[in-house]
């Protein structure tokens, strides 16, 4: 695959990801933790406080983060985390998320583990950075004394 259309997939695929990320990060931030928590009680999942406050930061900033393609690795295993946590909840209710189903957190938990290992691609913060310290890199190959310089 030529590295455009590469770095194109990886755009829509952090940004659609981000997206729906932040979107349920926030409806959980609306809520508020001691809600979220109350929620999270209900569905027996142990320690509800504290996995209604990992929740909020994982979806909301890794959201975020994916967005901007930034701490990507991070930014995609911290909800992924998440994600597999949800699962055994919904398996039992079949596949369909109109149902309880497992598509959802499933699918998402796919497309964050696919980010993380493959990369924001160029288009992103960490892109760029990454393009930098090369640059930065060479640079200072280039004036090291005994250098060749190229």
């Amino acid at each position: 695959m030529p590295q455009a259309a590469r770095d194109l997939v990886l755009l829509l695929a952090r940004l659609v990801l981000g997206a729906v990320l932040v979107a349920h990060g926030l409806q959980k931030v609306a809520v508020g933790a001691p809600g979220t928590a109350e929620g999270f009680g209900q569905l027996g999942i142990p320690q509800p406080g504290a996995a209604a406050v990992f929740t909020m930061v994982a979806e909301t900033g890794g959201g975020l983060l994916l967005l901007l393609g930034a701490l990507t690795p991070l930014a995609a295993l911290l909800p992924a985390v998440v994600m597999a946590g949800a699962l055994p909840l919904h398996v039992g209710r079949g596949v369909f998320v109109t149902d309880g189903g497992w598509e959802l957190a499933a699918t998402v938990g796919a497309g964050l583990l696919v980010i993380a290992v493959v990369g924001p691609g160029r288009v992103s913060v960490d892109g760029l950075v990454s393009r930098a310290r090369r640059r930065r890199a060479a640079v200072a190959t280039a004036s090291t004394p005994g250098s060749t310089g190229g």
